[in-house]
Parts: C-alpha cells; sequence; structure tokens
C-alpha cells in the first residue's frame, strides 16, 4: 500500500509561483504512476498532470500545460508540481494520487487507487 502527503501550498499572488511536493511511503512508489489533481469549491475534481513510473512520461491539462511541471524522485519517493504564472482559477485543493498497478497513467480518475489528504493553493488577484 502507498500512502501519500501533500505540502506546499499557500496564498499566492495572480503571476507568482509554488512548488508542491507528494510524500509517500511504501515499497512500490517508484513502479507507479502519480498525477495530481485539484478541486475548487462547488466543482468537480480535475486532472492536472501525471508522470510515470521512471518520470519518462508526463501528461498535462490543458490548462495547465506549459505553465506547470511535473517531475519526481524516486529515490527520495516524492512528486514534485512546479507551478508557474499562476492565475486565480488555480485556485483549489490540490491532491496527489497513485496507482495501485499502472506504471503509466493519465487523467482518469478510475486510474488511481491512492489518494492525499489535499493542500490548499490560492491564487488571489
Amino acid at each position: 500500500q502507498v500512502q501519500l502527503v501533500e505540502s506546499g501550498g499557500g496564498l499566492v499572488q495572480a503571476g507568482g509561483s509554488l512548488t508542491l511536493s507528494c510524500a509517500a511511503s511504501g515499497r512500490a512508489f517508484s513502479t507507479v504512476g502519480i498525477g495530481w489533481f485539484r478541486q475548487a469549491p462547488g466543482k468537480e475534481r480535475e486532472f492536472v498532470a501525471a508522470i510515470s513510473w521512471s518520470g519518462g512520461t508526463t501528461y498535462y491539462a490543458d490548462s495547465t500545460k506549459g505553465r506547470f511541471t511535473i517531475s519526481r524522485e524516486n529515490a527520495k519517493k516524492t512528486v514534485y508540481l512546479q507551478m508557474n504564472s499562476l492565475k486565480p482559477e488555480d485556485t483549489g485543493v490540490y491532491y496527489c494520487a497513485g496507482s495501485k498497478y499502472m506504471v503509466v497513467v493519465g487523467p482518469t480518475i478510475g486510474e488511481y487507487d491512492y489518494w492525499g489528504q489535499g493542500t490548499q493553493v490560492t491564487v488571489s488577484s
């Protein structure tokens, strides 16, 4: 089993940057894909970015492509989400999620088996 803990959220002005971290426990971390999702108040959870087990394949939502970068350090069991040029519409609770078996994951929530508790990101205008 994998347990995920997010950190790095906070309040930032539009145009600013934040880096989120997702720290994992469990032996299987380095062999499975990890994704980031976010949920704004009153809205459904939406896909942000995902990375394969090796880091060789990444996916981004159209809304985050070119501004966000997902990366991972398997030796540290950590996945990062570097967020630049933040906009007020990026506000929400950000969750990292892991697959139990899949080495490459994408935007479908059903691909993920483990979820962190979330970290709040607020972008002021």
